[in-house]
């Protein structure tokens, strides 16, 4: 769609922009999944993996992986003519954590990538969200050589609220990566409302 038109007869739609956070850990496929659903050509800020970082960057269970983001992912996608998501994967590896603060400036939501082999790398995502009260939604990327496991159990085991929604995905399909926004947004908009009456009451 081109922003400003609308069908004839109708005024221009001026689109609510909403930002989305995409984190997780190291080569869980959050720059894959912000490309997926992007409209416009993602920005990407991605490096060849170095020996000097080997003793830093843990590659165990992504061995064929040799690049690293070292900013940030950003894309776009439009759900509505009048709903824009701005998508911004974070940096997975710890060193790059002090930039997630500026990122997270304004965020309505975020999608926590899980992968079901080193599940333990989302952790600190999770963490991070729950102490900003920010409203996430855990994606559990379903790679191909790696076993699947229940939702419920995905949830005990990282040892969520149980409002976190947690659903199944794959990174690389435009569809499935829209389906987590959607639930993403509806998320975020249940725990503002459910916030906002407990400060109201």
């Amino acid at each position: 769609m081109i922003f400003g038109r609308s069908e004839r007869g109708k005024s221009p739609v001026e689109p609510v922009t909403l930002k989305i956070l995409v984190a997780g850990g190291f080569g869980v496929g959050k720059t894959t999944l912000v490309g997926a659903v992007s409209e416009i050509r993602p920005l990407r800020t991605e490096e060849l993996l170095t020996e000097a970082g080997r003793p830093v960057d843990d590659t165990s269970g992504v061995e064929g992986k040799h690049t690293t983001t070292v900013a940030m992912d950003f894309g776009r996608i439009t759900l509505r003519e009048d709903l824009v998501l701005y998508l911004f994967g974070t940096p997975g590896q710890e060193r790059f954590w002090f930039m997630w603060d500026e990122l997270a400036e304004g965020a309505l939501g975020a999608v926590v990538l899980a992968d079901t082999r080193r599940l333990e790398d989302c952790f600190a995502a999770v963490d991070y969200f729950e102490r900003r009260s920010i409203p996430f939604l855990i994606g559990v990327n379903c790679f191909e050589d790696a076993a699947r496991y229940p939702v419920e159990s995905v949830r005990k085991a990282l040892d969520l609220d149980p409002e976190v929604p947690v659903v199944l995905c794959d990174a690389r399909d435009r569809e499935s990566v829209k389906e987590v926004l959607i639930g993403v947004v509806r998320h975020a908009m249940a725990y503002g409302a459910g916030h906002r009456q407990s400060v109201t009451t």
